[in-house]
């Protein structure tokens, strides 16, 4: 993905700052994104893995990993109430908020954003993966802007704060997005209550939960969405792809237009290509949704395999070190009978 999101340098005197077709190849590393998490929480609930169905996963996970922060100790040391409730959490963050990748309103990405980030940063602090937290906190930066990351870097604020004031009384869209906005956090609230019987007990002064659905009805529901989840992808490629052609149209002089248009054909090729095949592994988490894929984008993932240009994930299927970590005991002893 980094060959096709890197600038392409064939004209030196062209600034290559910006191209009319960068927003269709990062949108390559977005999905690269929603399949990783996607994927990593439906896997912990098709492993049946006792301790994902129960919510105590956590209860072992820090003293059992393979190396422990000195933050997994204080995090062990957490009430269970919390422990089974930061399970729920991960489902919500890795199954619920990626479908927020591709939505039209840039308030909920950067929601999605920051909600992946905050579980990248608490693994890192309670747990060492080398660099492979900060290589998805990476990938989720493909769900920022350009002006958000102004923000962070100083700029923009002024020309910001002079267009939130001319921006009185709202638009009928502004209205629309807020409300959509709102009943999308709503939804997600009633869906996490919902699927995980959660519950204030206010004389023990804990939340509750538990798994509220059974691997039937689950299976039966990643069957009825997979392939919508597909859909939802491709219109959003789509969408992408067709923004970027009037991005060309716009370059000025009739010249950097053509090269523009050409630069966008090819790499809108790549990227769709790169998009199909990727529908193989990603569909892998239903077998009945992947044999019901076109054979000819089949035809194009075992041509091209050996290379492992795409790939399925599955992160922390199941949670080791259930039945007790291993420990390395040394014993010696002077008269061999006392040992130590």
């Amino acid at each position: 993905l980094a060959v096709l999101v890197a600038p392409l340098r064939l004209l030196k005197w062209r600034s290559t700052a910006w191209r009319a077709h960068d927003g269709v190849t990062f949108w390559l590393v977005r999905w690269l994104l929603f399949r990783l998490m996607f994927a990593s929480g439906v896997v912990k609930l098709t492993s049946r893995c006792p301790t994902w169905w129960g919510l105590t996963a956590l209860t072992y996970h820090y003293e059992t990993q393979c190396i422990p922060t000195p933050g997994a100790w204080f995090a062990h040391q957490l009430p269970v109430w919390f422990q089974k409730f930061s399970v729920v959490a991960t489902y919500v963050i890795e199954i619920a908020v990626p479908l927020l990748f591709f939505a039209p309103i840039r308030r909920l990405r950067l929601f999605a954003f920051y909600s992946q980030v905050l579980l990248q940063v608490l693994i890192i602090l309670t747990g060492n993966y080398n660099f492979f937290n900060m290589l998805t906190i990476v990938l989720a930066f493909s769900l920022l802007d350009e002006e958000h990351v102004g923000r962070w870097l100083g700029r923009s604020k002024r020309r910001h704060a002079s267009s939130e004031s001319l921006a009185w009384p709202p638009s009928l869209r502004a209205i629309l997005s807020t409300l959509l906005e709102l009943s999308t956090y709503g939804f997600l609230l009633y869906w996490s209550v919902q699927c995980f019987g959660l519950e204030i007990d206010w004389e023990k002064r804990l939340l509750d939960s538990k798994v509220a659905f059974t691997y039937h009805e689950f299976t039966t529901w990643l069957r009825a969405v997979t392939l919508p989840l597909v859909g939802l992808a491709f219109l959003s490629l789509s969408w992408e792809i067709l923004s970027a052609m009037y991005r060309c149209a716009c370059v000025r002089g009739c010249f950097w237009k053509l090269w523009a248009t050409l630069q966008w054909a090819v790499f809108a090729t790549a990227t769709v290509g790169m998009f199909a095949i990727s529908l193989v592994p990603f569909t892998y988490i239903d077998y009945e949704s992947n044999g019901k894929l076109w054979p000819g984008i089949h035809q194009m993932f075992n041509a091209v395999e050996r290379f492992q240009v795409v790939n399925s994930y599955g992160l922390f299927r199941r949670m080791t070190g259930v039945g007790g970590r291993p420990e390395v005991v040394l014993e010696g002893s002077y008269d061999k009978q006392t040992w130590t």
